[in-house]
């Protein structure tokens, strides 16, 4: 886009910015505001014209993208063309727009909704899950077995030299757990308290320590104790783990089947979500703006930093690990938004108390948690978008070839394997 700005408009930004400069200078000689406007000038001009024209670019630009009902993604390369003082400013701005189209292909996007239900069987699972991650270990005098926790020593050796890492005191194992390499936890099953037993075994090929990767090893392991698995018993001790007091084994278990259907319903909810996002992006290719793109890959790079802390900083984690994401997520956005327009979908504030309703039933207080939701514009703002986006869904599916299909618990909640690469 070519833009030309008056001179004049120009001079008179830089006489106000002379002006108000005017006010404030300190020039030995001169008491403040009485300086003349000539050594103002001759000064203060050369700044107060380049901050007036880099204010003139700016301002004009975005007035110019308005008149031509222009969207823009992202800054603009600015280009001055004409500069001189008297003369009228030129320049050219280049700039990426966002992606005008008409999101269509519904009928074209298949979708199997899968429904479930919690059994007694389910429920029964779920509370021995409940019990094992639960477990307490109390010494014993037999011999280990699989699921004892052991206290051992070791010292590990290669080529007869012991190596880094390869030592440690007092640390507890889970036999069977698979935390130690191949042979290592095996070699353990049957060993008494005091017992010193030396394990031969072999590094795998694809060990994460390169130096130590696909090479034979020999431990010397103490066993310092051998505990043996207690489940808890389901009593009112072990319900008051989970802020149930008083209702006994039938409320305790009426609490988690609850919370199993609340995870079910928002299991398949999200694969049919899943699906209708990937029928979206297959039936609406649009290029996406290096603008948005480059701006999603540093938003992911920063939670990557912040996830996974450490010293480094964003900019150094390469762009690659995260262009396909950033698109995936950019190409949604787009089309998403589009759809909201097309369809003029606002927020159902019905839907929007409920979802609040649902997550606030999650805790022992839930109408403390709603009040909160309502007191707090962003959080309010969040669940709205949550909402808006089921509204999108849910409009695709009235279009979209949709296939029920009854499956087990498990299989509904079961999460999605993401495809191998080639």
């Amino acid at each position: 886009m070519s833009i030309t700005v008056p001179a004049e408009r120009i001079e008179t930004q830089v006489n106000k910015r002379l002006q108000q400069t005017a006010q404030k200078a300190k020039i030995p000689g001169f008491r403040p505001g009485k300086v003349p406007m000539s050594v103002i000038r001759q000064r203060y001009e050369a700044d107060a014209r380049q901050e007036a024209v880099g204010d003139v670019i700016q301002s004009s630009f975005y007035e110019a993208v308005v008149e031509q009902k222009l969207n823009p993604a992202g800054a603009p390369s600015v280009e001055p063309k004409v500069l001189e003082k008297g003369k009228d400013l030129e320049f050219v701005a280049t700039f990426e727009v966002f992606p005008e189209f008409t999101v269509a292909g519904f009928e074209s996007i298949a979708v199997e909704r899968l429904s479930a239900d919690v059994s007694d069987a389910d429920l029964d699972k779920m509370l021995d899950i409940l019990r094992k991650q639960n477990t307490r270990f109390e010494v014993t005098d037999r011999a280990a077995q699989n699921e004892d926790q052991l206290n051992i020593d070791f010292v590990g050796k290669v080529d007869g030299e012991v190596f880094a890492g390869g030592s440690a005191k007092a640390t507890q194992l889970v036999l069977g757990s698979g935390r130690m390499i191949p042979g290592f936890e095996d070699g353990l099953v049957g060993a008494k308290a005091g017992e010193e037993r030396v394990l031969n075994v072999t590094f795998p090929e694809d060990y994460q320590n390169l130096d130590l990767a696909g090479k034979a090893a020999e431990f010397t392991v103490t066993v310092n104790s051998v505990s043996e698995p207690k489940l808890p018993e389901l009593n009112e001790e072990f319900f008051a783990q989970f802020g149930i007091k008083e209702t006994g084994l039938e409320g305790f278990r009426a609490e988690v089947r609850k919370n199993m259907e609340r995870e079910l319903r928002q299991a398949i909810k999200s694969k049919v979500k899943n699906q209708v996002m990937d029928g979206l992006l297959a039936s609406n290719p649009i290029e996406v703006p290096k603008a948005l793109l480059d701006n999603e890959v540093n938003r992911l790079r920063v939670q990557a930093v912040q996830q996974f802390g450490g010293n480094i900083k964003p900019d150094q984690l390469p762009a690659e690990l995260f262009e396909e994401q950033a698109k995936r997520r950019v190409v949604l956005g787009l089309i998403v938004a589009e759809v909201v327009k097309q369809y003029e979908l606002k927020p159902d504030e019905a839907r929007v108390r409920e979802l609040i309703q649902e997550m606030a039933s999650a805790y022992q207080e839930p109408e403390q948690v709603v009040s909160w939701y309502y007191k707090n514009d962003q959080q309010l703002n969040e669940v709205r978008s949550v909402v808006l986006e089921e509204q999108v869904v849910d409009t695709v599916l009235q279009k979209a070839s949709v296939t029920d299909k009854a499956v087990s618990y498990e299989e509904a909640v079961k999460p999605v394997e993401a495809p191998q690469a080639d």
